[in-house]
């Protein structure tokens, strides 16, 4: 009997008298569903068919928490394979697992932050905490450490791949069961009680999601039937040299309206299921093109852009509050432009041109050779009109990974362990890291950081080394160093809301003593424009003339040199200075002047 439920998979009834099956097998003689329930049989509970490809039933015998397969029938070969929309399964090659789909889920009063107010924080479940679960981090050991993050802070978690993938120990970026919760990470319900958690901390939850290729390993997507061209993988994925990806020749089929509906219906589930509050699409470049490259039409693969786009509208249509971001970095800005327009239509995406000259300018080793017009270019950059249609960083999984082929790629490293091998504790690193933090959260741009950036973390990042929290009480003044700048970046004190603003102008550049200073501001008007400036040389100075928009005293909110920030910090007085009339008829093509001091190394922020 062709079930009366909607939905795919494994679906229990309300009533708990059983449960709705339902699979797609394209052109294949029969299907079964085996499981604990029967014993395992392959012919005891046969589906019906759709007459569509589908097939469903009703086993009423069967129950939540039972593992069970599909059984494709062909001629006489019988082959048990796992849901593709399992919830949960045992490891990625063992079983799938019925799942309740309901959670007691409580009010929180969550609601998402606008996105000029974001502070996102990457994480790596397997390795942010594993004081509770020792050698490797779960969704539970996380919110053990949600009071620090709050306090921090930050207000969204972006939680790098939790779908299944083989073994223990991954970057997440290699799903076998894309609808299944990692089970090292814990239960689909460990992961909605800690969505919930975190939701009660006001923080958001996003979510990387990998629709660019799916496994290889452990992949019982792959030959779900027999049929397949090319010796490639079958139905749900493509069968000539579209299959091709840097990951593996698995990149699914975009133009299959089965497999287009299967990567809908789960970025839909993270996003109303399991009410994450974004999605952070991996490597869109290989969705839309075959070897990720823009102005290649000969290689473009226009099903993968037009399903981006099909996601994103019906994201838009059912929670527009919730936010949707891509790693392209192909300095593209048709990937944040409206559907409408033509464009992708995400939200944001991720900025490859803040990351690599901001890095490159602060671990070059000697002064002269920083180029201030290339930190110019950076807090100019954008890809529409809109300045947070960009995520800025300085440190992501990308930027401070352990190479997983070193004959591919060196390893690289923590922007502190960049500066100064070996001595990412030094005072070098350490005053140009957390330079690089003061220019962070002052350029136009939603602002993200890695995990245990505001600790110092240094080394390189890898999948089964977990933070070192030890250093957030050896480096406290690091850690308050970042609370201050988010608290500032947040206008926790009313007092810089320009940091929140589209607008900004870069009036100082001083490339010969490697000095520049920038205004930001949303309206302008006292509280509203901030003016800050930034030194990249090892060189103090006590009074330094820049302009200002506007007369009157003005006001250090923040002076990276501050000794509470570390004991041999400088502490050069970044005093609070008049700005008054230009002398010259004007300074920097602004009407009034003040001077600074200021430390090596630092930047200051001033607001009124």
């Amino acid at each position: 009997m062709v079930s009366s439920q909607s939905g795919m998979g494994a679906i229990p009834f309300a009533s708990g008298s059983g449960v709705s099956f339902r699979v797609w097998v394209p052109n294949v003689d029969g299907v079964s569903v085996a499981g604990e329930f029967n014993s395992w049989s392959p012919t005891a509970h046969p589906l019906d068919s759709e007459n569509n490809g589908f097939w469903s039933t009703e086993v009423t015998v069967a129950s939540v928490g039972q593992q069970y397969k599909f059984v494709i029938h062909e001629g006489t070969n019988s082959v048990y394979k796992n849901d593709p929309y399992a919830r949960d399964v045992t490891s990625s090659v063992g079983n799938s697992i019925i799942v309740d789909l309901n959670f007691n889920w409580t009010s929180t009063n969550f609601s998402m932050p606008a996105w000029n107010e974001l502070i996102i924080y990457e994480m790596h479940v397997g390795t942010f905490n594993d004081d509770i679960d020792p050698g490797l981090g779960t969704f539970r050991s996380i919110k053990a450490k949600l009071p620090d993050l709050q306090a921090l802070g930050i207000n969204a978690i972006h939680v790098m791949p939790a779908a299944e993938f083989p073994g223990d120990l991954s970057w997440g970026y290699n799903p076998s069961h894309p609808f299944a919760i990692e089970s090292v990470f814990g239960t689909p319900s460990d992961f909605k009680d800690f969505v919930q958690t975190v939701h009660n901390f006001g923080i958001a939850v996003i979510v990387d999601v990998v629709y660019n290729h799916f496994g290889p390993r452990d992949l019982d997507m792959w030959r779900f039937t027999s049929w397949n061209q090319n010796n490639k993988g079958g139905i749900y994925f493509y069968n000539d040299d579209r299959d091709r990806t840097p990951w593996g020749n698995t990149r699914p089929d975009y133009g299959r309206g089965e497999v287009r509906q299967y990567i809908r219906d789960n970025a839909l589930m993270w996003l109303e299921e399991c009410r994450c509050d974004g999605l952070r699409f991996d490597a869109t470049a290989f969705i839309r093109n075959i070897f990720g490259n823009n102005n290649d039409p000969s290689n473009d693969i226009a099903e993968g852009w037009s399903l981006i786009q099909w996601i994103n509208n019906e994201i838009n249509a059912r929670q527009p509050w919730k936010i949707t971001i891509a790693e392209d970095i192909r300095n593209n800005e048709w990937i944040t432009k409206d559907t409408g327009a033509g464009g992708a239509g995400f939200d944001t995406q991720w900025s490859q041109e803040f990351v690599r000259p901001v890095r490159d300018t602060l671990i070059t080793p000697n002064d002269r050779d920083r180029n201030m017009f290339a930190i110019r270019d950076v807090i100019y950059h954008r890809y529409g009109t809109d300045a947070f249609e960009r995520v800025i960083y300085t440190e992501s999984h990308d930027e401070v990974a352990r190479s997983l082929n070193p004959q591919e790629r060196p390893d690289h490293y923590r922007l502190p362990e960049e500066i100064w091998r070996g001595n990412a504790d030094s005072w070098f690193a350490r005053k140009r890291s957390t330079l690089g933090a003061v220019l962070l959260f002052t350029t136009p741009g939603i602002p993200m950081i890695f995990q245990g950036q505001e600790f110092l973390e240094w080394g390189s990042w890898a999948d089964n080394t977990p933070l070192d929290w030890s250093k957030k009480d050896r480096f406290k003044g690091i850690w308050d160093l970042y609370q201050s700048l988010i608290r500032l970046r947040r206008n926790w004190f009313n007092n810089t809301r320009g940091l929140r603003g589209q607008n900004v102008n870069v009036f100082h550049i001083n490339n010969n003593d490697k000095l520049i200073a920038f205004h930001r501001w949303e309206n302008g008007g006292r509280g509203d424009d901030v003016i800050v400036v930034l030194n990249f040389s090892d060189r103090n100075y006590d009074s330094y003339t820049i302009g200002f928009p506007s007369p009157g005293t003005w006001y250090v909110r923040f002076n990276s040199d501050w000794q509470g920030f570390s004991p041999d910090f400088g502490n050069f007085p970044g005093y609070n200075t008049t700005a008054g009339r230009a002398i010259w008829g004007d300074t920097d093509g602004l009407t009034f002047a003040g001077n600074v001091g200021i430390g090596a190394y630092s930047g200051l922020i001033f607001s009124q």
